[in-house]
């Protein structure tokens, strides 16, 4: 829930500072202080191996530069379409990937069968956005 809640906040804040600063200028400020914040933890808890990124596939360690990606999209769809048809736009997107990775196995999760009240619920989903945006 927190998570979503931050996901949401981050998305609104970020489209007030593009509309200050420019997008790319924004998707930077919040990379960045999310880089300081992530490091200022590390520091603090220290927990893992730092020998352990040898072990990471290297196309992983690239994750982080998706963020660039979702923060540009995101605060452009923001300002285009607002705040309610972009996070459930992108709530919709996130679920339906979730849902090919887990039929497909990818990235080392295990395969699951998905049923019919799986593709319900996501058909009710898109049924809602669509709603939304009459």
């Amino acid at each position: 829930m927190i998570a979503g809640a931050c996901i949401t906040l981050q998305g609104v804040a970020n489209a007030r500072i593009s509309q200050d600063i420019g997008t790319w200028q924004a998707a930077t400020v919040t990379q960045l202080t999310g880089f300081i914040l992530a490091l200022m933890i590390l520091l603090f808890v220290r927990d893992g191996d730092p020998r352990a990124f040898k072990q990471v596939n290297p196309v992983y360690l690239t994750g982080g530069a998706l963020g660039a990606i979702i923060i540009f999209s995101e605060v452009s769809a923001i300002q285009k379409v607002g705040v309610t048809l972009t996070i459930s736009v992108l709530l919709i997107a996130q679920l339906c990937l979730t849902f090919i990775i887990d039929i497909k196995g990818w990235f080392g999760v295990t395969k699951k069968k998905m049923s019919l009240p799986q593709f319900i619920g996501i058909g009710m989903m898109i049924a809602g956005v669509v709603i939304l945006k009459i």
